[in-house]
């Protein structure tokens, strides 16, 4: 059990958080939840004892082993894969370090056997000979390749290092696991796998994530930070929007009664104060009027987009023809001979784990990369907006927010493209905040005005759920959703995934393509039962060889 009790953290005059009192105990996952801004990344490192806060102090049960995800991507590059996935049990690698050097000395003493002797107890209790084998679990079941495990960090790359901090976090059963925003950078077999993980582990989850189908599936219970307070809800992030929006339905209802009494005691007593054979009604009323009191509602601090993409003109029926594409990159097949048409109706969600492929077409497609073979031709009604994954070079200048848009927009009236910055929240002197200093949800959130102000009716999107936080990704979703045009786009949010598309492309290892028109969720089942026939034929067939 961890318990935070009257944590209070200032920064400058502002209370990120005040006198807050929450206890997290065994056996439930924890969401935490929260507009931008508003702490949840802070409260995990004030639990992870990364940060003192104020005033307050953090308790754990004694003897509780503590376990978070570490954000460091480059922290480990000295160590091998392995090496790093133990290292979660940090007392469990010590011990494995110190008995090693004890049994590679050429003078080994007596006293030196009594202290390996006390190691090879500790090791045995820790499970320590299973250290290798558990950490090769967690590596495979996360997508970690076996020809890596025993690789340095530092020849990984950015994603696999992701996962590598992951099965470190998760290793040797941790009573407290803290994770911050943990399906970052993960492809979704690798979300599928930890989702089930978490479902079937034993011990305490504080998660902070901003994919509402993650939360949906392995939550118990919601932390909802507001206003520097804590608010526990039971259930999953489903549950937590309509019981918390229910609350709220409550509390108005319940004010409204009271305005009403409130306003039939008031008039009588201004109708009766004055008359003597009434004095005392008006005074036991008056009295009532004092007990009186209206709740309290603050409005949340959330604060949601508004995202609405509108073409500029109806698409028409030839929109996208790709025959025999093929790119290569430093000896690796890419893309192989892809052959499609796109329809006018098609809403795409691209998938598997070939992210560096699914990237490579999409510049193909937007002119900025160059395919070895094959062609592709885009009808002549449609117009392209694309929201890459590396946005990098559109910031880097000196340009503020406004400069920036307006030089994408036909309509240079300044009240015209501020109406847009609006839209994405930028409002009064954001307007001329530089564009080089923005956070990276700034940038998104620019990248997204810039595809609405376009009037395009085919977009293309890459990843446009990083860094967004939950209000955003809502409001983008459900803007897909209604929008009249064509899709194209790569995601790692199950539910983003679910609700737009309509059509999924999985480009695989060898980067080969398969095409089908369905739902995300039939495509994953239809993916699972073919995964078990195979099972079940590799196992009859085994059996008839036996």
């Amino acid at each position: 059990m961890i318990s935070a009790n009257n944590i209070t953290l200032r920064v400058g005059k502002k209370a990120l958080f005040e006198d807050v009192n929450i206890k997290f105990t065994e056996g439930n996952c924890y969401g935490v939840i929260g507009a931008n801004g508003a702490g949840k990344s802070t409260f995990l490192r004030i639990l992870s004892g990364q940060l003192e806060p104020t005033s307050g102090e953090v308790v754990i049960t004694p003897g509780d082993r503590l376990s978070f995800l570490e954000q460091d991507h480059f922290k480990f590059d000295e160590y091998t894969v392995m090496d790093t996935v133990i290292m979660g049990n940090q007392r469990l690698y010590d011990i494995r370090e110190e008995k090693d050097a004890l049994y590679a000395k050429e003078d080994f003493s007596d006293e030196d056997g009594i202290r390996a002797s006390e190691l090879e107890a500790e090791f045995a209790d820790l499970n320590g000979w299973e250290a290798e084998s558990d950490a090769e679990s967690l590596l495979n079941g996360l997508g970690i390749e076996e020809e890596y495990h025993y690789a340095l960090m530092g020849d990984l790359t950015g994603s696999q290092k992701v996962k590598v901090l992951l099965a470190r976090a998760l290793f040797g059963n941790p009573d407290i696991l803290l994770l911050d925003e943990p399906t970052n950078h993960l492809d979704l077999d690798a979300i599928g796998w930890l989702e089930e993980f978490l479902i079937n582990f034993d011990n305490t989850v504080i998660v902070v994530s901003h994919d509402r189908y993650f939360l949906n599936k392995v939550c118990t219970q919601i932390a909802d930070i507001d206003y520097g307070k804590i608010q526990l809800y039971a259930g999953n992030y489903d549950f937590w929007f309509e019981s918390s929006s229910l609350i709220i339905k409550q509390m108005k209802e319940a004010n409204k009664k009271k305005e009403e009494k409130i306003k039939e005691l008031q008039e009588f007593i201004s109708r009766f104060s004055a008359n003597a054979s009434k004095s005392k009604q008006a005074t036991s009323r008056k009295r009532a009027l004092e007990k009186i009191q209206l709740e309290e509602i603050r409005p949340s601090s959330r604060k949601y987009p508004y995202i609405d993409f509108r073409p500029d003109r109806s698409i028409g029926n030839e929109v996208l023809q790709v025959e025999n594409l093929s790119k290569t990159v430093d000896g690796v097949k890419l893309l192989d001979n892809f052959t499609f048409t796109l329809r006018r109706e098609d809403k795409i969600a691209f998938v598997g784990g070939n992210e560096q492929a699914i990237t490579m077409f999409f510049k193909i497609i937007t002119g900025e990369e160059e395919p070895d073979e094959g062609t592709y031709k885009w009808g002549v009604t449609t117009t392209q907006a694309y929201f890459p994954k590396d946005s990098t070079k559109e910031f880097d200048n000196d340009l503020n927010i406004a400069e920036w848009l307006t030089q994408y927009s036909e309509n240079k009236d300044v009240t015209y493209v501020r109406g847009f910055l609006g839209r994405m929240l930028f409002a009064g002197e954001d307007g001329v905040k530089k564009v080089k200093v923005l956070s990276g949800g700034e940038r998104v959130r620019c990248m997204l005005s810039k595809m609405m102000i376009s009037g395009a009716n085919v977009l293309i999107l890459d990843e446009p759920t990083n860094h967004l936080d939950m209000e955003s990704i809502t409001a983008l979703n459900n803007g897909l959703i209604k929008y009249p045009g064509v899709v194209l786009f790569t995601c790692h949010d199950h539910q983003f995934v679910e609700t737009t598309a309509n059509r999924i492309m999985e480009i695989t290892s060898d980067g080969q393509l398969i095409d089908k028109i369905t739902t995300y969720d039939e495509y994953l089942a239809a993916d699972e039962a073919a995964r078990k026939r195979q099972v079940y034929t590799i196992t009859e067939s085994q059996e008839e060889d036996d």
